[in-house]
């Protein structure tokens, strides 16, 4: 008998296993209780292996919220600093509590069609039988929190602090629930995972492994309709429509968020596994851990050697976000790429950020922290290339449906199914979060609730808002001193 990783939860496997072990024991009725108490404790010991390995992911995952907050704040002047920061924490009370009001229910209810969930909001009759999955729930806000943070990046050092809330509970309790259902649920339209709820799309589903696309690309494209909609910061670009560069205050907040994200970027993508306990999943995720790691540093290393080629400097700050794009490049098929793959994977995502650079600066979209550049187009990057270099193996190891179809990345002879998947899929969150993100950042800036005043961001939203500076410099008075 073969046995697979739920092998807890097959009763038939269970019971050809006590029978084997009752036999080893001794036989009888003692050594069938102690057989089964036996069995029983291997079994408590894998599901809690499994629940805290999630847990630890969930919280690698929202420790992201600090990177977030580290890369915007040096990334903003300094008179602007408390507002980024307050926007990053509100990120994450606000949508813990639309998550858990709306959230959950749209994308995992019980109750559910392939477009949307329809059940179980703020999580009424979650636990009936006291065994729900409550750290799958923390994993899953984690997530839902991150998409809402990538926008404020994007607008930046202008926007008002009511269309923020806005917009970030909009995402959590709405917008990015309804992808995730698509990508993630059993009975997902997209989903890979879609099993006996109905026929995967192409034979084969959407594979987004950690959600390049569902997560990442939501969030970059929201943030790119805010940046368009309340337009681009004082100055930063000059009468002919040149663009003038207006820099962060501190490139040692940047470093340190980058590698913060860097690291929480090993409950995203290796958490995704959403389980630790038995060799396949095991492997999995460590394989998924290595090729996250080498996206991230081609990233960081095509974009150093590019633009010193180009200008002739080693630009830091780019270093940084060619990291971070190598990581959200890899993030869709960190699981199914070779590791040489995964080199590429980060090496063009880099590229993609410059490029995308060129185009939105021609437009005069102002996007300070490059979030469109990195989430939005690097994310799309990285969910249409597994179409092109997912391996069968990995492919079939990772996604072990009976119906799906042996379809895998072009580049290995798997036809053009995975591919054509992975396109319905950009085009799919594309629309869906311009659609909708697009009328809620045109209706705010038509009614004046988008942009502060000209007045407010020439002093700076910290002291117009937030009741002075972060920076005991910017207000005269010596740091040394002891009344501070």
């Amino acid at each position: 008998m073969e046995f697979g990783d739920d092998w807890c939860d097959d009763e038939d496997q269970r019971n050809y296993m006590t029978m084997n072990f009752t036999e080893s024991l001794g036989g009888g009725d003692a050594g069938k209780a102690a057989a089964e108490a036996f069995i029983q404790t291997v079994c408590d010991t894998w599901t809690g292996s499994n629940f805290a390995f999630i847990l630890m992911s969930a919280y690698l995952v929202f420790f992201m919220q600090t990177g977030f907050a580290m890369l915007c704040a040096g990334s903003v002047r300094t008179k602007n600093t408390m507002n980024i920061l307050i926007k990053n924490v509100l990120d994450a009370c606000a949508g813990a509590l639309a998550y858990y009001v709306t959230g959950w229910a749209f994308a995992y209810g019980d109750s559910a069609n392939s477009f949307i969930g329809h059940s179980n909001f703020a999580l009424a009759g979650i636990d009936k039988t006291g065994d729900f999955d409550w750290s799958l729930y923390l994993f899953q806000w984690a997530f839902a929190a991150a998409t809402a943070t990538i926008v404020s990046g994007s607008v930046a050092e202008r926007t008002q602090f009511g269309a923020y809330l806005g917009y970030s509970i909009f995402l959590t309790a709405f917008v990015y629930p309804v992808i995730s259902h698509w990508g993630w649920s059993d009975e997902g339209w997209l989903s890979a995972f879609r099993g006996d709820y109905g026929d995967l799309l192409f034979n084969c589903g959407y594979i987004d492994f950690a959600g390049s696309g569902i997560v990442h690309m939501t969030g970059g494209l929201a943030g790119l309709a805010g940046a368009y909609f309340v337009g681009p910061r004082m100055g930063r670009f000059d009468e002919d429509g040149k663009p003038v560069e207006i820099r962060g205050h501190s490139a040692s907040l940047v470093v340190l968020g980058t590698f913060v994200l860097w690291v929480g970027w090993y409950g995203f993508n290796p958490g995704s596994a959403l389980a630790i306990s038995n060799p396949g999943y095991a492997n999995i995720a460590s394989r998924t851990a290595v090729t996250t790691t080498l996206s991230a540093a081609s990233g960081g290393i095509v974009t150093l050697i590019y633009l010193y080629f180009l200008h002739h400097i080693y630009d830091l700050i780019a270093v940084c976000n060619g990291v971070l794009g190598g990581l959200v490049g890899i993030t869709a098929g960190c699981s199914v790429v070779e590791p040489w793959a995964a080199i590429i994977i980060g090496g063009i995502a880099a590229m993609v950020i410059q490029g995308v650079d060129v185009v939105l600066l021609k437009l005069q979209i102002d996007d300070p922290l490059q979030a469109a550049h990195i989430h939005g187009f690097c994310g799309m990057w990285g969910v249409f290339v597994v179409g092109i270099i997912a391996t069968e193996k990995y492919v079939q190891q990772v996604y072990t449906l009976d119906d799906r179809g042996n379809y895998y990345g072009l580049f290995y002879g798997g036809g053009g199914n995975l591919l054509a998947c992975q396109l319905v899929g950009i085009l799919a969150i594309a629309g869906w979060t311009l659609g909708l993100l697009g009328p809620f950042f045109f209706a705010m800036n038509k009614f004046g609730m988008l942009r502060c005043s000209a007045e407010v961001e020439q002093i700076g939203l910290d002291v117009s808002k937030h009741g002075g500076s972060a920076y005991a410099y910017d207000m005269g008075v010596d740091p040394t001193s002891k009344a501070i």
